[in-house]
């Protein structure tokens, strides 16, 4: 967060400053065109048909599914098709959450574990530009916080189409002189699919705080478990010749289970003269997930089921402390971190038939070590002129016992990232930025000591453990007009090494370099009491920077986002929000031949407070029951009875429409 803009310039004293609201003004407050955040009371009216579509009040970002509903999101920004998280830095209470070298996709973030009553601000910043933010987020930073206490206990029941069924509560009460809040959360869902999705999901949380904004602590045990299953991506051909319906599996037994509990603590102190805050989390991890892309492709007689199997431990520390200061008398802040973080993982994978092993493919041990640190210096040079700039140094260390010493090894590696950012204004009550900053992503670890490929047994070439992403960004804010808040920027972001999904692999690959600009727009308008607006558009281009017969179009690369919403609050008690989202064409092969088609659904939600106690809600999802699907990709497949292998699109439907109604309680 950037420092407040002083009355006095002698005044060395930066404040503290909490952002509640995507449509309240930033002007003097942040330090690019495409940095916000957005409070309880915006998500809380915001219709969710999935947990994860929290992230969608991030402008231009898009949350989907490729498989079971149980399995980690799909997530779209900036031209990427992130796959479950690479190059998006996604973080809970201040403990990361993606997943490094993980069984399914490097980066690996499931956001299931969430309760939605609980968020009380979703904070992003987009770019490599921010000295305290690390690895996978070259594209953008989210961070999730819950609230400590809360001000009545919660009763939530909620009904829907397809066996959906929640429940939650929720209650806060004094102990030890603090706030100590418990929640449970048991959900099921089997979905419109023909093979019921069967899923069962338990969260639960229990939170102790004590202090102040100035001056806490809190100790957080958060968990969840899990199982379900799936109906992964289905071929074309299959429903165009009344083969499959479009809800249909081609292999039933797909499917998996999850769990995690994570113990999170944190201090900080804040005086006069200096603020600290101290983080470290230890998260324990399962994943056991059950797929089949290409269904008998490579086996025509037990199919191409496999599994992919990841159990960790994760250790982390986050230390950062911040110094007021002044130069030449103008207000200055010095920022300093550190990063530290450890994963003990085993993860495998095996070719399975109806979830039974048949042969193991591939199992490792890894170890994996990251540090960073990191120095951002603030300084308002005058009125209309204040500079961000710094530094960032990471280091990484892999070591992979496979059970083939030939993948085998250790490695390491350094690097270091600049930040500079230069902001103008404000004049006329707006806001120019300038951003340019460098970033990286890791590598899987089993990528950067594997000799030899486990399925060919070819000869490979090992992959850079960490990858160089450099992007710039030109941004303007202006809330010119009453109650209106409006942004522009134009970006560019280049990779080293693009990491792309393999679809009849099931996971993630190293690539080509990528280069990647774009457009944002994104406008939020509150129109007295009663009503609010919010209308984002987001553009980008993406394409490989080497030369290949192939193309230069890079796979999935997300063009179109556009995302409007009209909220209307006719009194206190009641609410009405209608959601739109356009999901736009992605090229599906490197000469952009093949393109996926592009979606626009809408939901609506109704609110009404019935007393102080009693509250209903209403929920209609995909409201014009479009046929859209959530995810599209071109590979080879060949089903039971094909002679040979066929080049299809293979997608996983959105759900139809849907209704929803929630009945809560608080006393």
């Amino acid at each position: 967060m950037s420092m407040m803009q002083e009355s006095q310039a002698t005044t060395p004293r930066l404040d503290e400053v909490v952002i509640v609201g995507r449509a309240d003004s930033w002007i003097g407050l942040v330090d690019s065109a495409t940095q916000g955040a957005v409070d309880a009371a915006q998500l809380a009216v915001r219709p969710l048909s999935r947990t994860a579509e929290l992230l969608e009040c991030v402008p231009g970002l898009i949350v989907t599914q490729h498989s079971g509903a149980g399995k980690a999101n799909q997530y779209f920004l900036r031209g990427f098709n992130l796959d479950h998280g690479t190059d998006l830095s996604v973080s809970f209470e201040g403990t990361p959450l993606n997943l490094p070298s993980h069984g399914h996709g490097q980066g690996y973030t499931d956001l299931n574990f969430l309760m939605p009553e609980l968020v009380e601000r979703v904070s992003f910043r987009k770019g490599p530009y921010f000295a305290d933010v690390g690895d996978f987020g070259s594209a953008g930073a989210v961070e999730i916080t819950y609230v400590d206490a809360l001000e009545r206990p919660i009763l939530r029941g909620q009904f829907g189409a397809d066996d959906y069924a929640r429940g939650f509560v929720a209650d806060s009460h004094p102990f030890a002189e603090g706030q100590l809040l418990v929640a449970f959360d048991v959900f099921q869902h089997d979905g419109p699919w023909t093979n019921p999705d069967d899923l069962r999901r338990f969260n639960g949380m229990a939170k102790w705080s004590r202090g102040s904004e100035s001056e806490g602590l809190s100790v957080a045990l958060v968990g969840m478990d899990s199982q379900w299953n799936a109906t992964d991506q289905i071929p074309s051909r299959a429903v165009a010749s009344n083969l499959l319906n479009r809800y249909d599996a081609v292999d039933p037994t797909d499917g998996g289970a999850a769990s995690q509990i994570s113990a999170i603590g944190e201090w900080h102190h804040a005086t006069a003269d200096s603020s600290s805050k101290i983080t470290g989390f230890a998260r324990h991890s399962d994943l056991e997930l059950y797929s089949n892309f290409s269904y008998f492709l490579d086996d025509p007689v037990n199919g191409d089921q496999f599994a992919q199997l990841d159990e960790r431990n994760t250790y982390g520390l986050d230390a950062r402390h911040e110094l007021p200061a002044s130069f030449a008398g103008r207000p200055m802040e010095h920022s300093f971190g550190l990063q530290l973080r450890e994963d003990h993982i085993d993860n495998g994978l095996s070719k399975t038939k109806a979830r039974a092993l048949l042969s193991k493919t591939r199992e490792d041990q890894i170890d994996e070590l990251s540090v960073g640190a990191w120095y951002q210096n603030e300084l308002e040079w005058n009125g209309w002129f204040r500079t961000v700039a710094g530094l960032r140094g990471d280091a990484f260390e892999f070591d992979v016992d496979s059970d083939d010493i030939a993948n085998s090894g250790e490695a390491s590696e350094q690097i270091a990232s600049a930040k500079l950012s230069l902001i103008f204004g404000p004049w006329a009550q707006s806001e120019l930025y300038l951003n340019a900053g460098q970033g990286f992503h890791s590598n899987d670890a089993r990528g950067v000591t594997t000799t030899i490929d486990p399925v060919s047994a070819n000869a490979v070439a090992p992959v850079d453990p960490l990858v160089r992403t450099e992007g710039a960004e030109l941004g303007l804010r202006s809330s010119v007009v009453e109650g209106l808040e409006s942004s522009f920027s134009v970006w560019l972001l280049d990779s080293d090494s693009e990491i792309v999904f393999v679809g009849d692999a099931g996971t993630t690959e190293p690539s080509r370099p990528s280069r990647r600009f774009g457009v944002e727009w994104t406008n939020d308008w509150s129109l007295g009491e009663r009503w609010v607006i919010d209308f984002d558009a987001a553009w980008s281009r993406a394409r490989f920077r080497d030369s290949d017969p192939a193309g230069d179009h890079v796979p999935g690369a997300l063009r179109t986002v556009l995302s409007a919403g009209l909220t209307w609050m006719p009194r206190e008690s009641l609410s009405c929000a209608l959601r739109a989202r356009h999901f736009g064409p992605r090229d599906l092969i490197e000469d952009a031949s093949e393109r996926s088609s592009e979606s626009t659904l809408v939901n609506f939600a109704l609110g009404w407070r019935v007393d102080q106690r009693w509250s209903v809600e209403l929920g209609v999802f995909n409201l014009f029951d479009e046929r859209a699907n959530d995810i599209e990709y071109l590979y080879d497949s060949q089903l039971q009875g094909e002679p040979a292998p066929v080049s299809d699109v293979h997608f996983h439907p959105a759900e139809r429409r849907t209704l929803r109604l929630g009945i809560e309680a608080s006393w």
